[in-house]
C-alpha cells in the first residue's frame, strides 16, 4: 500500500524495518515477544519523523516470526512486500482520482477489521498497524475503539501517534504506551548514509543540525536549497536576543513568502520544538513559574495567530513576524537579570 506521507527517493516504512536508536523501547518489546507477553494493543507515540512507523514494522516482523512457522528473513521479506497474510496495514486511502483521502474513514477501519475476523492465513499471530491513527475521522476512532475492546484472538495492534494528546483517552487505556524520543545525531546521519547515494558532508551536517533527531526532517533538509532560511532561523531560535528586532522581520518575509512550501512547513515545526522545549524547560526549573506561564501564553497565542492565518488565508508573513516579535518579547521577560539584553 502506498503512503501518503512518503517522500520521493526514501523508502517506505515496511521496506526498512530497521530503526535508528530506541534501543531502550526495542529491548523491551522485544523482551516480551521472546517471553509471549504480547499486550493486545500498543501505543507507539512521539514527535513526527522519528522512525515510529519503521519500527512499528520492525516489532510486526519479530513478532510475525517468533510466532509464525517461518524464518525471520522470510517473513521480512514478506513484510517488506506487504504480502504476509498476518499483517495488515491501516493508512489513508488513495482516492480514485488523484491524491490520497484527508481522513482515515469509518469504513477503511471496518474492512480491516472484517479481515482480521477472517481465518488466519498462516499460523502465528496476527498484526495490524494504524499509521496513523492521528489521521482517523472520529467515526472510525470510535469504530476502532470498538475493535480493541473486543479485538480478535491471537492479534496484536501497533497504533502510530504523532498528537497522543488529542485521542481519545479510552483509546489510550486500552493500549500499552511506548514513548519514543528524537534520536541522536549520529543516528540521524547514519540513516542518511544507509539510502545510499553520495551526500556531500557540509550537505549531512547541515541535515542533522537542523533534523534535530528527526530522520524525515533531515532528508527533508537536503531537497531545500543551500541557502535555504532555515539555518537562520535555528541561529535565531538559539538565541534571540542576540539579534537585532529586523533579523525577525527578515525570517519572517523569506519564510513566509510561500504559504504552500516545505520551507515554511519545516519551519513551523521547528518553531513547535523551540516553544514546546521552552515549556518543558521552565516547567523542570524551580521557581519558574512566571518563565512557564509565560511560554503557555506564547504557545497558545502563536498557534492561535497559524490557525487564524490557514483558515482565512492571512499574510503568512505577518503573521510569522508577529509569532518572532512575541517569542523575542517572552524571552526578555524571562531571561536572568544577570544577562542583559544585546
Amino acid at each position: 500500500m502506498s503512503d501518503p506521507e512518503a517522500l520521493e527517493d526514501v523508502p517506505l516504512p515496511e521496506r526498512r524495518q530497521r530503526a535508528r536508536g530506541h534501543d531502550a523501547a526495542r529491548s523491551a518489546i522485544f523482551g516480551n515477544i521472546a517471553e509471549r507477553r504480547l499486550p493486545g494493543a500498543i501505543l507507539l507515540h512521539g514527535p513526527q519523523g522519528i522512525g515510529k512507523a519503521t519500527f512499528a514494522f520492525e516489532i510486526a516482523a519479530a513478532i510475525l516470526a517468533a510466532t509464525g512457522d517461518e524464518d525471520a528473513a522470510r517473513v521480512e521479506e514478506q513484510v517488506a512486500a506487504m504480502s504476509h497474510p498476518n499483517l495488515f496495514l491501516l493508512r489513508r486511502r488513495p482516492k480514485d482520482g488523484k491524491g490520497y483521502y484527508t481522513v482515515i474513514r469509518v469504513e477503511d477501519v471496518r474492512e480491516v477489521r472484517d479481515s482480521l475476523h477472517h481465518t488466519r492465513g498462516r499460523a502465528g499471530q496476527r498484526v495490524a498497524i494504524i499509521d496513523s491513527i492521528d489521521d482517523c475521522n472520529p467515526s472510525a476512532a470510535n469504530a476502532l475503539l470498538k475493535t480493541l475492546e473486543e479485538p480478535p484472538a491471537d492479534t496484536t495492534f501497533l497504533l502510530v501517534s504523532h498528537r497522543p494528546g488529542q485521542l481519545l483517552p479510552t483509546i489510550k487505556s486500552r493500549c500499552h504506551n511506548l514513548a519514543l524520543r528524537p534520536i541522536a545525531d549520529t543516528d540521524v546521519a547514519a540513516v542518511l548514509m544507509e539510502q545510499g547515494g553520495a551526500i556531500d558532508e557540509a550537505a549531512l551536517q547541515r541535515a542533522v543540525a537542523l533534523a534535530g533527531g528527526r530522520p524525515r526532517r533531515a532528508f527533508e533538509t537536503l531537497a531545500l536549497d543551500a541557502d535555504s532560511a532555515l539555518g537562520a532561523l535555528q541561529a535565531w531560535l538559539a538565541d534571540p536576543l542576540r539579534h537585532p528586532a529586523g533579523v525577525g522581520l527578515q525570517l519572517a518575509d523569506a519564510l513566509g513568502a510561500d504559504a504552500q512550501s516545505t520551507e515554511l512547513s519545516f519551519a513551523r515545526e521547528m518553531l513547535d520544538d523551540w516553544m514546546a522545549d521552552e515549556a518543558r524547560n521552565a516547567a523542570m526549573q524551580p521557581g519558574a513559574r512566571m518563565r512557564l506561564a509565560s511560554a503557555n501564553d506564547l504557545w497558545d497565542k502563536a498557534h492561535a495567530l497559524l490557525a487564524e492565518a490557514d483558515s482565512i488565508n492571512l499574510d503568512m508573513k505577518q503573521t510569522l513576524a508577529a509569532i518572532f516579535n512575541a517569542i523575542r518579547k517572552h524571552v526578555s521577560l524571562t531571561v536572568p537579570v544577570s544577562a542583559e539584553p544585546r
